[in-house]
């Protein structure tokens, strides 16, 4: 069996090396409520008019906390497109 010594100051900065990779190994959360931009990006759609025609018609859902702030529910968009999914042959 072999020991490894180490000081105590190249002990943490050890660990903070592992944690930091790890942290970059991990995929980072998403946010819950997204913008338009970012919903329009997800759905690959490029008009506004589809996305309201969504939002209107029940399909995604979204929040609008202010008269001119609307947020999607990321979750619904990916229910959506999971939906709507087509097996091949």
């Amino acid at each position: 069996m072999e020991v490894i010594c180490l000081e105590e100051k190249a002990f943490y900065a050890l660990i903070d090396q592992v944690v930091a990779r790890i942290k970059s190994q991990q995929p980072s959360t998403l946010d819950r409520w997204i913008v338009d931009t970012e919903a329009m990006d997800l759905l690959k759609i490029k008009s506004k008019t589809t996305l309201q025609k969504l939002r209107d018609e029940g399909k995604i859902r979204f929040s609008q906390p202010e008269k001119k702030i609307i947020l999607y529910d990321r979750e619904s968009i990916n229910d959506f497109i999971e939906k709507n999914v087509r097996n091949t042959f």
